[in-house]
């Protein structure tokens, strides 16, 4: 009698450092797209154009709002079983969108009705591609990296899309000048074009990659798991054919998905509140130039930048110090602690250390962030069955809104206050504590969140049998 020889099973490869890298460049292209936007045709439009703030400043609102439907698109790439797809289109929509936001530009000044329109449909079409590319990328990121990696991927990914900005930003300012309308419009096309190239090379095969190996053991068995973080959690089975709203009811009805989107709203929602009255507040509680305010921002970037690659080396090294959920509770404290420093400062007037305050909300901002993003990866599959695109497209929307929203919030309140208060050290003050209680909010969230299980990747349905 012949034995049984169990059949080998072709499984997704995981993510070494340079697929890593290759999907981080995705993000940076993503990036240098949307900087363009946010920030170089925000001053046309307010220096250059004469146009009041508000109108930048709704138009991006608009990019945030659209992106509510990246459920949607996380629930498309669930269905199909890839993101490669999903990713080149949102990058292609994104690029279209970007051009198109630089045409609407140029066309405000001289027919403002139809350039408001066009506008208005290319911040959507940017809310679009950066929703589905943005989505899917994280996915992909959570399928195919290892537990021991996602801290230091995280890290990868928040650094490369920095760089993007910096890149983009320091070239496309060299070749504006002397603006022109034209000018403007041809260097937002070549950045668009390039970004979307770059982006189109680093996810070439990225899915392709497969490692053969012995059946493992049925998930839920006493040996399966992946305890070593070798293999990354893999995508489980193609979901069953149902409807969008009946996939996402069945997410936000699993206790933990909601408690982490309840996370992500809370502490992206203090993050971004913060950005915006910073500047502001050196300058008209402590008399701060504009240079020194400037410097004072640099100060606390560099800080986010120690406390994001603090947390990948501590959680990715040979030594692997404290759990994801423990810097991301932790640095979501910090950040409140830090806050509340910068509420106490008021009080103390010149003396106060107001840098060494800023500093050490930067560090405590770069910990929680890069832990939540970790987090994101590690939770993406817990849960019903091939979900994954979904969650993470809940979380990247709350994400969304918490933005949208952050900006109107911080301002809104320390101008009424200081109206009300006739103070602008009282009114940040307030501004500062009510940010301080949204990141302890977070932190309870992500308290009461339990760890992910994990699963052996013999369950994912990528898997194929050979021969």
């Amino acid at each position: 009698m012949s034995a049984v020889v169990p059949a080998r099973i072709a499984r997704p490869a995981a993510l070494g450092w340079v697929g890593i890298v290759r999907l981080g460049l995705v993000q940076a292209a993503l990036g240098s797209i949307v900087v363009i936007i946010t920030s170089t045709l925000n001053r046309v439009m307010v220096v250059e154009y004469a146009l009041p703030a508000v109108l930048p400043g709704m138009l991006v609102a608009v990019h945030y709002a659209v992106q509510m439907v990246r459920p949607r698109f996380g629930h498309g790439s669930d269905v199909g079983g890839r993101r490669a797809p999903w990713i080149v289109g949102g990058m292609a929509v994104l690029a279209a969108g970007g051009v198109l936001c630089a045409v609407a530009t140029v066309l405000l000044r001289a027919h403002a009705p139809w350039g408001l329109a066009l506008a208005l449909f290319a911040y959507v079409l940017v809310g679009l591609g950066v929703g589905a590319a943005g989505t899917s990328l994280l996915v992909l990121l959570a399928m195919r990296v290892g537990e021991s990696r996602r801290a230091a991927a995280a890290t990868i990914m928040w650094v490369l899309m920095v760089a993007g900005f910096a890149i983009t930003a320091t070239t496309v300012g060299h070749f504006l000048d002397p603006f022109s309308p034209r000018r403007l419009v041809e260097v937002t096309a070549i950045t668009a074009a390039v970004a979307f190239l770059i982006a189109a090379a680093a996810v070439w095969n990225v899915e392709s990659a497969t490692v053969t190996g012995a059946p493992a053991p049925a998930a839920g068995s006493s040996s399966a798991g992946s305890a070593s973080g070798v293999w990354p959690a893999p995508e489980t089975q193609i979901p069953r054919a149902v409807a969008f709203k009946t996939a996402l009811a069945e997410v936000w009805a699993e206790p933990q998905s909601r408690r982490f989107t309840l996370f992500v709203f809370f502490s992206m929602l203090a993050y971004s509140a913060q950005e915006l009255i910073l500047e502001p507040f050196s300058a008209l509680v402590f008399g701060y130039t504009l240079g020194q305010s400037t410097r004072l921002s640099g100060l606390q970037h560099s800080a986010v930048f120690l406390g994001m690659i603090s947390v990948g080396l501590a959680c990715s090294g040979p030594v692997r110090i404290g759990s994801l959920k423990a810097w991301t509770v932790g640095g979501c404290v910090a950040s409140a602690l830090a806050l509340v420093g910068l509420t106490l400062a008021e009080h103390l007037g010149p003396a106060a250390p107001l840098r060494t305050c800023v500093f050490a909300l930067g560090v405590a901002n770069g910990v929680f962030a890069v832990a939540a993003i970790g987090s994101m990866m590690a939770r993406a599959q817990e849960g019903a069955a091939g979900r994954a695109g979904v969650r993470m497209g809940l979380w990247g929307a709350a994400q969304a809104i918490a933005f949208a929203a952050g900006g109107v919030f911080g301002t809104a309140i320390a101008d009424v206050m200081r109206y009300w208060l006739g103070s602008a050290g009282a009114a940040f003050a307030i501004v500062f504590c009510a940010e301080a209680a949204l990141f302890l909010f977070a932190a309870i969230f992500a308290a009461h969140t339990h760890s992910p299980q994990q699963r052996h990747p013999a369950s994912s349905s990528q898997t194929v049998v050979t021969v």
